[in-house]
């Protein structure tokens, strides 16, 4: 696949690994270092096969989260050299707190400045969400998110092969945008997941999940949950997309 989603909406290393500590419901001064670097290469593994752009950063984070685990698997020992994975991992949680006091300081100056704009380009898109907002609070998706509802499609379709080990299709990104948006204008909001019912192989799946990223950067839809890890919702903003726009 010759196809590579360069997003703005991208997380960083740090990003991924607040959302594994919060996924996992685990204190953030207290890392459980082999499961989360177990799951961040898992994440990493499954980026790189979906083609996602991703930075060098990651790669060195998964290097750092690796030391760090294998040092401490280590036996003690009595020289101060074994205090180097302390260190490691003293100054990764620190990290950790200032970037979520970044993030979450961000997050308030954002809402702050939207309190008197227009957040979507569409009236119809405006009365959606307010509609999904008497249900509970909207909830920005990350991209982590998509991914982790990707790996869930998979593991329950439960289709045979490696999910490198794919046949040669003719369907394309384009293709599938053109399909996403038919069903918008058709049904207004769709469950992510259900986009995915249909389909029978892996490549088809993951040239989906790839529209839906394409169309998130063109701000063509907003991908949003009502409530914390409950149903991830798509809506449409715009349909007047050109071939221009998309990046392939």
């Amino acid at each position: 696949m010759n196809y590579t989603v360069k997003l703005d909406i991208f997380e960083g290393p740090l990003d991924l690994l607040l959302y594994l500590i919060r996924k996992n419901e685990v204190d953030i001064y207290d890392i459980p270092i082999a499961l989360i670097t177990e799951q961040y290469l898992e994440y990493l593994d499954l980026m790189t096969v979906l083609n996602l752009d991703i930075a060098g950063q990651f790669l060195v984070m998964a290097a750092t989260l690796a030391k760090i685990k294998s040092k401490m698997l280590l036996p003690p020992v009595e020289d101060d050299e074994d205090e180097e994975g302390a260190d490691l991992q003293a100054e990764l949680m620190e990290h950790l707190l200032e970037y979520q006091h970044y993030k979450e300081v961000a997050y308030q100056l954002k809402n702050r400045e939207l309190l008197e704009k227009n957040i979507f380009t569409r009236l119809q898109a405006d009365e959606q969400v307010a509609e999904a907002k008497s249900d509970g609070e909207v909830i920005e998706v990350s991209l982590f998110d998509l991914v982790d509802a990707l790996r869930k499609v998979i593991e329950k379709k439960d289709l045979p092969g490696n999910l490198m080990e794919v046949n040669v299709e003719r369907i394309s990104v384009k293709d599938k945008i053109a399909d996403i948006m038919l069903t918008l204008k058709e049904k207004q909001e769709i469950i992510f997941q259900t986009i995915f019912d249909a389909l029978s192989t892996k490549y088809e799946i993951i040239v989906t999940f790839l529209a839906v990223l394409e169309l998130m950067r063109l701000r063509a839809i907003k991908v949003f949950q009502v409530h914390p890890h409950g149903e991830i919702r798509i809506i449409a903003l715009k349909t007047d997309l050109s071939i221009e726009d998309l990046a392939y």
